[in-house]
């Protein structure tokens, strides 16, 4: 197996006086695919949180390639290659579907290169072409979690966080989006994969962390669906 890319040791965090998850250890390879699964309220977003800096562990380590990254603020994170696609719509509403897109890549790649991964987005997801025009905050749910969705995939980090990534999207754009989620991570993104639908999941993560109340109930390869139904039933 591949070097640990992530690292999570004994991990606390929370809002607050609220404990949200409780000495979680997770380590994600690289060029690996994990999924990180349970129920609503097991802790799986405030996890994906912790990784990209948005939420501070109130106790353990969060090591990346090596380095404790544990306490860096989010843009640092960022900057060191971790891509976080959070759950719900996570885009500029004032901004047109083609400036969400593309001034973050011009920033990045400059004007050419953006230009041509702009016109990847669109080819993943047509609907957002047929919108480039559209202030961001007129689209769909669904449509906004496909632009948020646009922006990582078409531009893959060395780590890739995904929550929720079923939430609001149509089964045939989740079959779409998974078979990118393959071919990035052939091309050596691993992946970090935060669902509470599994079947999707448990086709490309090689192996799965199970949350039961903040805490971790199995750490392995992935498990026969009515043996996951039992842990989440148990988490419940």
């Amino acid at each position: 197996m591949s070097a640990p890319l992530l690292e999570l040791a004994g991990v606390h965090a929370g809002y607050g006086p609220f404990k949200a998850v409780v000495d979680v250890d997770l380590t994600v390879p690289a060029g690996g695919a994990v999924a990180l699964l349970g129920p609503n309220g097991a802790g799986k977003t405030t996890v994906a949180r912790v990784v990209s800096g948005l939420v501070r562990p109130t106790a353990g380590t969060v090591a990346f390639d090596g380095e404790v990254i544990s306490g860096l603020p989010a843009h640092e994170i960022a900057r060191r290659g971790v891509a976080h696609a959070p759950e719900g719509r996570s885009v500029f509403a004032t901004l047109s579907v083609e400036e969400n897109l593309a001034l973050p890549l011009r920033q990045a790649h400059g004007t050419a290169r953006a230009a041509e991964l702009t016109d990847q987005a669109y080819a993943m997801f047509p609907r957002l072409g047929e919108r480039r025009a559209q202030l961001a905050g007129s689209l769909s749910g669904g449509e906004q979690r496909q632009l948020s969705l646009a922006r990582v995939l078409v531009d893959p980090p060395r780590l890739l966080v995904v929550d929720e990534l079923s939430l609001g999207l149509a089964p045939v754009i989740i079959g779409e989006v998974y078979q990118r989620l393959a071919e990035i991570r052939r091309l050596g993104t691993a992946l970090l994969l935060v669902e509470q639908y599994v079947e999707h999941a448990l086709g490309i993560a090689e192996s799965i962390v199970v949350l039961r109340a903040g805490e971790v109930a199995y750490a392995g390869a992935p498990l026969p669906t009515d043996e996951l139904s039992q842990l989440f039933l148990a988490a419940g």
